[in-house]
């Protein structure tokens, strides 16, 4: 089956859209990470609910309010441990990066749509390397927020100093978390198509000035 560059475009076109819808709801949402207490509610017989999930930003009471995370760059730092001074460090980390990937595929997309067009090579293989650029961004954000969150309650932990709580919470990533994953994949696979496209406009420019 021949791979026409109509084709690869559309395909182009399509992951590039679905990588920057995933993952603009991922950032906007907070199921990130899940803690769900409703054992611990029993246990204690708590008649408010414990159970929360969290995004890069708030978190939030099932069937509650939500309340904003501490801000990472206007937090007063002085009266700080090591750890949470670490842990704001980090926060401010994953909540650039990601955003910082949106701005990467708006503009491959711009760049990637007018090079479709034109089909010029240069600019094609430009538009790939942005994607890709966008994916180890991506990436990047993700693993650090990983490392956040298990380095919270971690010292929540310590804070608390009750190794009991692990048995009566259960704590998981979220489908925010695995969007930002999908994001990822669907990064990786717009740059590889938009340098395949680089690679049939080659093609058919050198046949082309062979004739």
């Amino acid at each position: 089956m021949k791979v026409t560059l109509h084709v690869v475009s559309l395909l182009a076109a399509l992951l590039g859209i679905l990588s920057f819808v995933f993952l603009v709801v991922a950032i906007g949402t907070d199921f990130w990470y899940i803690v769900d207490a409703s054992k611990l509610e029993r246990l204690d017989n708590h008649t408010e609910r414990l159970s929360s999930h969290s995004g890069l930003w708030r978190t939030c009471r099932f069937n509650s309010t939500c309340r904003p995370l501490v801000n990472p760059f206007w937090h007063e730092r002085a009266n700080l441990t090591s750890s949470h001074r670490q842990l704001l460090n980090m926060h401010g980390t994953f909540v650039i990066l990601l955003p910082l990937s949106l701005i990467l595929m708006i503009s491959g997309g711009m760049t990637g749509f007018v090079s479709l067009l034109a089909e010029v090579r240069f600019f094609l293989l430009v538009t790939g390397l942005v994607f890709l650029s966008g994916a180890l961004v991506t990436l990047a954000g993700v693993s650090v927020y990983v490392a956040y969150s298990t380095a919270a309650f971690r010292e929540v932990l310590f804070l608390l100093g009750r190794k009991r709580l692990l048995e009566a919470l259960s704590i998981r990533y979220g489908w925010s978390l695995a969007f930002a994953w999908i994001s990822f994949a669907t990064e990786v696979l717009t740059g590889l198509v938009y340098l395949l496209a680089a690679r049939i406009v080659g093609l058919r420019q050198r046949r082309d000035h062979s004739i």
